[in-house]
């Protein structure tokens, strides 16, 4: 008999597998995202929900920055009506990242553009729906603990 070959174990943003969790309530479920599951092990993760953060909620983009200089102290996240978010987002993307750790995940494919998850562009903190260079928070705690990290729109 053939020896099962294990699974690769990955984490995907749970939006992108159809979980509403994002701030308006809704999800960005991504055909390719529910199709890994065929190949590997998929761990959905929300990094906002893990800080805390309701749903639905004010949309919340990072000011001053970006994920790095939020983990640095330097930038803040702030929602559209003026909360401060910062610690939320720290601590989801801390639990988040023991969870996969002790899952020993290597790899994410997270939501582009999110201050939590974004991996190559984030909002620029003016609500206008301008783009910047850079990471979320989640996303930058992650590439600082060696777990590779891919952006899906």
């Amino acid at each position: 008999m053939k020896e099962q070959q294990k699974k690769k174990v990955i984490a995907v943003s749970a939006c992108l597998l159809g979980k509403k969790c994002r701030y308006n309530g809704g999800s960005k479920q991504n055909e390719d995202m529910l199709a890994l599951k065929e190949t590997h092990c998929v761990i959905p993760i929300c990094p906002e929900c893990l800080g805390g953060m309701k749903i639905p909620r004010p949309p919340s983009e990072i000011l001053g920055g970006d994920g790095d200089a939020v983990l640095d102290g330097r930038a803040r996240v702030l929602s559209k009506t003026g909360e401060d978010v910062t610690e939320h987002l720290i601590s989801g993307a801390k639990k988040a990242l023991q969870k996969l750790q002790r899952e020993g995940i290597e790899e994410a494919y997270l939501k582009e553009s999110s201050p939590s998850c974004g991996v190559n562009l984030i909002h620029d903190g003016s609500f206008t729906d301008k783009k910047l260079k850079g990471s979320g928070v989640f996303g930058a705690l992650l590439r600082r603990n060696g777990i590779k990290i891919r952006g899906i729109d």
